[in-house]
């Protein structure tokens, strides 16, 4: 079986990047029933020092990762180095006297302390000193509670808080107001008010160069044309042509000899990175991250499958699953306006469809959600193992291709 590791992003009061919680599963009854708490986060430390990396796929940023109680008595946190992790305390964990023990040693060493899903009790007291960030589960914590876990940090005030399972724009003002500075769950990847959008000159013409792109038969000297219109656009095509991405030798002079190099395929994941970049311009990096690695991971999909002749679809209906929060708009109506197939329109809209199937399977990946994955994996005969590999293969195409298009 490979090893697996979902990452959920963290991010700060501006909405920028913090850093990644690590998963390994979501639950003690899915896929690896035979694997227990413990064994749960032994492979995860023992997969992120010898085989899949820290740097790979958190991406420099801090990854946090779940210890239980015999983890952290043994001392698994030290295969990794103190600046990279925060170690998560579970909420199983008790505040007993060898653990506080072992918790001050990793604090000596410089790692950051996190108590996860937390209650306050007395008995924790003597470890707030050496604690950095406690983490409030949203959806299970009574309001006295939340109030207490609240005032630790008026008394220790090094302590950060992070509200978990944050999932709208309401609940993250919520918990903002109550002093939260860092966040995670999905909230970032919704429409934070749904409105009626008219698409601007650049969104436009990058919609009629994506249609254009996708046609069976491509016109380049149309293409061409579109892309002039617009100077941004045609310095973008240029520096990605340009990229270290292709390790290309000959220098690129002209717009038509870049279309030409680059070729229709590449040509087309160009104008959909682009369109994906343009259209989640003043939104979190993370959101463009996102949508890209789901698009990578639906084309992954759809070529294990007997769909394996519409990568451009699967593709495109990744990228575009999280239109609305980008436009914060309906997502009906921003489709609407853009030259779409129905096949396309269906999955979007309706979720009907294998393409709305690859839009799920993707989502139960990022959630580590195991059951999901198991049973549509079963249900299009696709090998596990296979969509896991992609996975991961999605997550770090996703950091090189947005870094392109960083300004």
């Amino acid at each position: 079986m490979a090893f697996f590791a979902a990452r959920q992003p963290i991010l700060d009061t501006d909405k920028e990047l913090f850093g990644y919680e690590l998963l390994y599963r979501n639950s003690m009854e899915n896929v690896f029933p035979m694997v227990d708490e413990e064994k749960a986060t032994s492979n995860m430390i023992e997969n992120l020092h010898l085989n899949l990396g820290l740097d790979r796929i958190a991406a420099d940023k801090q990854a946090f990762i779940n210890f239980t109680k015999a983890s952290i008595l043994s001392g698994q946190a030290k295969l990794l180095p103190p600046d990279q992790i925060v170690v998560e305390v579970l909420e199983s964990v008790k505040p007993t006297a060898d653990i506080y023990q072992a918790v001050h040693a990793l604090f000596d060493l410089g790692y950051t302390i996190a108590l996860d899903d937390f209650i306050h009790h007395r008995d924790w007291e003597k470890f707030y000193p050496l604690c950095k960030i406690i983490k409030v589960d949203c959806m299970d914590i009574s309001q006295e509670q939340l109030l207490d876990v609240v005032d630790v940090t008026k008394r220790h005030p090094h302590i950060r808080l992070l509200a978990e399972k944050v999932e709208t724009a309401e609940e993250f003002a919520h918990y903002k107001g109550l002093g939260f500075t860092l966040f995670q769950g999905y909230f970032f990847s919704k429409p934070e008010v749904v409105k009626s959008v008219a698409l601007s000159t650049s969104q436009s013409l990058l919609s009629s160069l994506l249609n254009e792109v996708s046609k069976e038969n491509t016109d380049i000297s149309q293409i061409v044309k579109l892309i002039e219109l617009d100077a941004a656009l045609s310095f973008k095509l240029l520096r990605y042509t340009q990229s270290p991405l292709f390790k290309r030798r000959n220098k690129i002079e002209s717009i038509k000899q870049a279309v030409v190099v680059l070729g229709k395929a590449e040509l087309e994941r160009f104008v959909m990175l682009l369109f994906a970049a343009t259209f989640s311009e003043q939104k979190p990096t993370e959101l463009m991250k996102l949508s890209l690695q789901r698009a990578k991971f639906c084309e992954a999909f759809a070529k294990a499958t007997v769909h394996s002749d519409k990568l451009s679809s699967a593709f495109l209906v990744g990228m575009l699953s999280l239109l609305d929060a980008m436009l914060d708009s309906n997502l009906a109506a921003v489709i609407s306006q853009l030259p779409l197939s129905t096949e396309l329109k269906l999955a979007l809209v309706r979720q009907q469809g294998w393409l709305a199937d690859c839009i799920e399977l993707s989502k139960a990946f990022e959630k580590a959600d195991w059951d999901e994955i198991a049973k549509r994996c079963d249900e299009y005969a696709v090998d596990l193992d296979t969509m896991v590999l992609a996975y991961d293969e999605a997550i770090v195409w996703s950091e090189q291709r947005s870094a392109v298009f960083k300004s």
